[in-house]
């Protein structure tokens, strides 16, 4: 990994020098527009709307443009700016982890200490890993002055980047104006489905379909020359028929089809479930993992994550 950028965490008087690292990647297979005679890629070319003169890169410059006037900015006008040099994650306060809700993360960063700064760096880590609280800091990045998340990700400390508050729309529909009626019966029935399915995530369990498919798409074609690769749509995945089902069926049915039974077999089971006290029903993940691995794709060329074993 390449840092992109370096500075100090700095809580009360402790300074942690650290470096930035970004902490997700893009699996998906890159595509580009080419000309579909001869696959030349496709270029732009930055030209103006004013004059239609082909603008060299160092003649492009930034700008507001607020409707009816333009304001431009230098980079040297945007370094002039204190946040710009600032060089600091600044922790503000320590909150419950629970409080900060995660619509607003946006990117993650892991943070390297320095050989000078691996002792505070692992106080920090563990302070946090104790009292369970995320640390909320301030910093610039890329000529942007950010909100983040402080917290602990195994071994290491992860910086997430969050959305400042005026970024986060609220949800209003109409539709909510007004809570619909959900009966008890329906209530402890979708309890049902839920405690059918449950598990403990595993993100190595799960397959990203379309990118797998892409990659033997792509290589049939490399190996078949024009030839197209025909992926058909199970039948299963078909719809049936646009049949309506109100709840209560839907529920019934998907208790059935987990138990590999009938819909009255639902019913018989929710009767019984009322009948005596409710035990908690714990599945593990073994089997929807196996499930998933059989039906991914079994190119080896395909960029998907799979499940690991020890």
């Amino acid at each position: 990994m390449r840092a992109i950028w370096s500075g100090a965490v700095t809580f009360g008087l402790v300074n942690v020098p650290v470096k930035l690292y970004s902490a997700t990647e893009s699996h998906d297979v890159p595509l580009h527009q080419v000309h579909d005679a001869d696959g030349g890629r496709i270029k732009y070319e930055r030209r103006c709307a004013k004059d239609g003169e082909v603008v060299p890169y160092e003649h492009i410059a930034r700008a507001y443009d607020d409707g009816t006037h333009v304001v431009m900015l230098s980079d040297d006008d945007l370094k002039k700016l204190p946040a710009e040099r600032n060089r600091e994650i600044e922790v503000v306060e320590f909150v419950p982890s629970d409080q900060v809700d995660p619509i607003r993360f946006e990117k993650c960063y892991f943070l390297e200490p320095s050989d000078k700064s691996a002792k505070a760096y692992t106080l920090l880590r563990r302070t946090l890993e104790s009292t369970d609280r995320t640390a909320i800091v301030q910093f610039a990045l890329r000529q942007r002055t950010r909100l983040g998340a402080l917290r602990v990700h195994g071994d290491a400390l992860v910086l997430q980047a969050l959305l400042w508050d005026d970024e986060v729309r609220e949800a209003s529909f109409p539709a909510l104006e007004s809570e619909a009626k959900v009966t008890d019966k329906e209530l402890k029935l979708a309890q049902v489905v839920v405690e059918s399915l449950e598990g403990d995530f595993d993100a190595s369990a799960y397959v990203d379909e379309y990118q797998a498919e892409l990659r033997q798409l792509i290589d049939a074609k490399l190996e078949k020359g024009d030839a197209v690769a025909s992926f058909q749509a199970d039948d299963e995945d078909k719809d049936s028929g646009g049949e309506v089902l109100d709840l209560m069926e839907a529920l019934r049915r998907s208790v059935a089809k987990k138990r590999g039974g009938s819909a009255s077999a639902a019913d018989d089971a929710e009767d019984a479930e009322d009948a005596k006290p409710k035990a908690t029903r714990r599945k593990t993940s073994t089997s929807k993992a196996s499930t998933r691995a059989k039906s991914a794709p079994k190119d080896d060329k395909a960029p998907a994550r799979r499940r690991k074993t020890s």
